[in-house]
């Protein structure tokens, strides 16, 4: 098991909220952290903007990675959402272990 931390940013607390559930419902993702709005000042088609966003900290596998890109294309209102994912190379094992467990697809 491969494990990933993937990060999202969301307009509103209302769209993160519903993505986060999404993803753990599906088991895409065994935890998601909808964290307290940040600002944002980025770059898009040739202006500088600035946003008030929610970040989301999704705990994954590389196994479900595909999964976590499809619903958040399909349930993200961006035409270009943020998605990084990093790899997990060091944690609890415990935790590790029930990360795996959550996202199991066979469960």
């Amino acid at each position: 098991m491969e494990p990933l931390l993937i990060l999202t940013n969301l307009p509103d607390a209302a769209s993160a909220e519903s993505l986060a559930t999404a993803l753990v419902e599906k088991r895409a993702a065994a935890c998601v952290n909808v964290l307290a709005p940040c600002r944002s000042i980025y770059r898009w088609q040739g202006r500088v903007e600035t946003a008030t966003e929610i970040p989301l900290l999704i705990k994954s596998t590389v196994a479900n990675y595909p999964l976590v890109v499809q619903i958040v294309r399909a349930q993200h209102p961006y035409d270009v959402p943020e998605l990084i994912a990093l790899p997990i190379t060091h944690g609890l094992p415990a935790y590790l272990d029930w990360l795996a467990t959550e996202t199991d697809q066979d469960e």
